[in-house]
């Protein structure tokens, strides 16, 4: 098993299987697939250390079926543990549809659509890497459909030092297009290869290194989605993630001592994993849903209608929230909590996609309808025995629209809407009377949090901050459906959940906010990211002109907000012993 093998932080012997087809005998021929798996392989063997010959390059007639499988087969016979391995292929690809979902197919040079047999399917591929001992695996494909890879589980983002992602087994992919988009056949950056290879290797020479030089494969892949899906000349999106693990295929050598026995070095690099941007299969809303919504946000005369479908959402989400569903008793152990979690998520799908829009879109004439989901979600939780942290998790579809909502906003400059989500009065079920959303939400998530339940998810017992990182990989494919952030969206999550602590320290009058992942990078230390003083900074240079205290946030002063984070500043940040 993977997880028990102790893998050392550097790489043994690295290997590679390398395909590209342009003439096909029963496939519409492609223009650039073979050059871009020549210089693909090119690269690995010049630039990235990769032994000629241990790089296997199949090129039309030698990429049959049988040789291609062979060559997966080799890899699995040659490999030890602490090796790396990268596939890449480039030609077409062909999808069918299934009894209970779609499959995927790789086209060999002889391949025939007509004939699955003779096509290999993704499922193969896959399930050949478990058989591979290397600790590293990457797939990188870029044919037309190969968003089907992505359709599996993944692993969440984070931040680790080199030596831990060295020593950590993963299984990577990287495709050019979902299943249903078919991928550009040149038309990209670089003169003879394909949109998604050109932009492949300009990240490759270089375009994806860290500051220190550093290229691993998921900033590769980072700098690939966010170049393909901003080409004008583009139709695609590319995909990107984890199979398994949680480790990160290095390009470049990172020079940490490979000594296993020693400490971290706290000035090794620091590695950012990006989280994958792909929406869940199932949590895709159908486009007449997200028009209707559109449409009557752009004009107030559809305010009427707007607040019916809105109402009809929140009526179906009652439906689903039940207690015959999420009963205040019972187990809690890790798979019941996650299961919890992803009930809600579930029962939530539809109104939080139409609440990104209401953050993003919603004017003065129609914030009456964010009030609404807040008195639904946050206002009707009636007072009843059980156990506590089942309790406080019926806050937590609230808490889902308020993220979704909230990131729209700052992504619109909306704060009109972001002061709406934070400050709409509901019923206060502790103590009688009420409170503002913010307030009611947080003091709820704060006793899921002393019980320190999001820290019995898998892969977030490390985390200084497990309940933020979990929703910001929830929260990700939700956003990225709708808004299309690419790259800015952990920037705006960090600036979202700045503004969610502010305003919570603001309304209590406290020193004290739940800390996001911004707590971690306060100091500038990673990478010089600081979102927090990037802030406060801004503020400074825009007083009262500043879009949020023009919206009301603050009380409609920057002297204030200056004070409440400063206030935050000296009674949290300062104090965290995170760095």
């Amino acid at each position: 098993m993977a997880g028990s093998i102790k893998y050392k932080p550097k790489y043994g012997n690295s290997y590679a299987v390398v395909v590209g087809v342009n003439a096909y005998k029963h496939a519409p021929p492609l223009g650039y697939a073979c050059n871009d798996a020549t210089v693909f392989a090119d690269q690995l063997a010049n630039k990235f250390g990769f032994p000629s010959s241990k790089v296997t390059l199949l090129l039309d007639d030698n990429a049959t079926l049988e040789r291609i499988r062979a060559a997966i087969a080799e890899l699995a016979r040659a490999t030890q543990d602490d090796d790396r391995v990268i596939i890449f292929y480039a030609g077409h690809g062909h999808t069918v549809s299934g009894n209970r979902r779609e499959a995927g197919f790789l086209v060999p040079v002889g391949g025939n659509s007509d004939d699955t047999s003779t096509l290999l399917p993704w499922d193969e591929l896959v399930s050949h890497g478990n058989l591979i001992r290397a600790k590293h695996v990457l797939y990188i494909m870029d044919a037309c459909y190969s968003g089907l890879i992505s359709t599996r589980k993944l692993a969440p983002g984070s931040a680790r030092i080199a030596r831990d992602m060295l020593s950590r087994y993963s299984r990577q992919y990287l495709t050019a297009g979902k299943a249903d988009e078919v991928v550009a056949d040149g038309g990209g950056p670089r003169k003879g290869h394909s949109m998604f290879t050109g932009h492949l290797l300009d990240g490759m020479d270089g375009e994806a290194a860290s500051d220190d030089g550093i290229i691993t494969a998921n900033k590769l892949m980072a700098y690939v989605y966010d170049r393909v899906v901003r080409d004008p000349r583009s139709g695609q999106s590319p995909h990107y993630g984890w199979l398994d693990g949680d480790g990160d295929l290095f390009f470049t050598d990172p020079k940490v001592d490979p000594d296993p026995t020693k400490e971290k070095d706290t000035n090794d690099t620091l590695v950012v994993v990006p989280p994958d941007l792909q929406a869940p299969e199932e949590a895709v809303i159908s486009p007449p849903d997200l028009d209707q919504v559109k449409t009557y946000l752009s004009e107030n005369r559809h305010r009427i209608q707007l607040n019916e479908l809105v109402m009809r959402q929140l009526r179906t989400a009652q439906q689903r929230l039940g207690e015959d569903e999420f009963p205040v008793h019972g187990p809690i152990g890790p798979e019941d909590f996650a299961e919890r979690l992803q009930k809600y998520e579930k029962a939530m799908e539809d109104l939080l996609r139409t609440t990104v829009l209401l953050g993003r879109w919603a004017e003065q004439d129609q914030q009456s309808v964010i009030r609404q989901v807040a008195h639904v979600l946050a206002g009707r939780i009636e007072v009843k025995s059980g156990l506590v942290v089942y309790l406080a998790l019926r806050s937590y579809p609230m808490v889902l629209s308020m993220y979704a909502g909230g990131i729209g906003a700052v992504d619109g400059e909306n704060y009109l809407a972001l002061k709406t989500l934070f400050t709409t009065p509901v019923s206060d079920h502790r103590n009688g009377g009420s409170k503002t959303v913010l307030e009611s939400t947080v003091n709820a998530m704060l006793d899921v949090d002393r019980s320190e339940a999001f820290k019995m998810l898998p892969g977030f017992d490390n985390k200084y901050v497990p309940r933020s990182e979990y929703l910001f990989t929830r929260m990700q494919p939700i956003l990225e459906d709708i808004l299309f952030l690419g790259s800015r969206y952990e920037q705006l999550f960090d600036r979202f959940e700045l503004f969610y602590a502010l305003c919570y320290a603001d309304l209590t009058g406290r020193s004290w906010a739940p800390p996001g992942r911004f707590g971690w990078k306060y100091t500038g230390k990673f990478h010089g990211e600081d979102p927090f003083n990037e802030l406060v900074e801004e503020a400074k240079r825009e007083r009262d002109n500043w879009a949020p205290v023009k919206a009301g946030m603050f009380g409609g002063s920057s002297n204030r907000f200056l004070e409440v984070a400063g206030g935050f500043k000296a009674g949290l940040l300062d104090k965290l012993s995170w760095f």
